[in-house]
């Protein structure tokens, strides 16, 4: 006689888990890597909205470029202005976004207007002195392991670049495209 058999055995049960962990160290290296390459694309795509955003505010405020990421962002109620242009929203006004940091540096016309740039004016009220002929923004990960990130770089030429293992400067290679 044959005995009815329910369910599974030890060993199919075994088998369906190892088949399962096995598609898993397949699909979560590329799930990372997709994740980065996202990270990447949104800081890029982030300095391209600094840049935007400091060409607006130049022809808007004519005082030359802004003083800080905080100029370009928004206020937190009222009329838009030099010291709180609303041109960048608050995540990436406050310097990080989607695992990189963003650091802002303006450059004065003269060495006379760097204590205004270095000492910003307070919300609403930007001093007539300060004229920031240039800018320069980098975005470097936070999250990442060391070698895991790349670094970019732009400033008021808008060109965006990149190095794969230190903080960009002005003298690596331009992103194509």
């Amino acid at each position: 006689m044959r005995k009815e058999s329910r369910g599974f055995s030890l060993i199919e049960l075994l088998i369906v888990v190892a088949i399962i962990l096995i598609i898993a160290a397949i699909a979560i290296p590329d799930l990372l890597k997709s994740r980065q390459a996202a990270n990447q694309a949104s800081a890029v795509g982030s300095l391209r909205t600094m840049n935007t955003s400091e060409v607006t505010y130049s022809s808007t405020y004519t005082l030359g470029f802004s003083y800080s990421l905080a100029a370009l962002d928004g206020p937190s109620g009222g009329v838009s202005s030099a010291a709180n242009a609303g041109l960048i929203d608050s995540i990436l006004g406050g310097g990080i976004k989607s695992t990189y940091g963003f650091s802002y540096s303006a450059n004065p016309a003269s060495p006379s207007t760097a204590v205004a740039c270095a000492n910003p004016p307070t919300q609403n009220s930007v001093a007539a002195s300060v004229n920031v002929t240039s800018y320069t923004i980098t975005a470097s990960p936070i999250l990442c392991v060391a070698g895991n990130g790349n670094y970019y770089f732009t400033d008021q030429s808008g060109v965006i670049r990149m190095n794969n293992g230190q903080v960009a400067t002005s003298t690596d290679n331009p992103l194509a495209g």
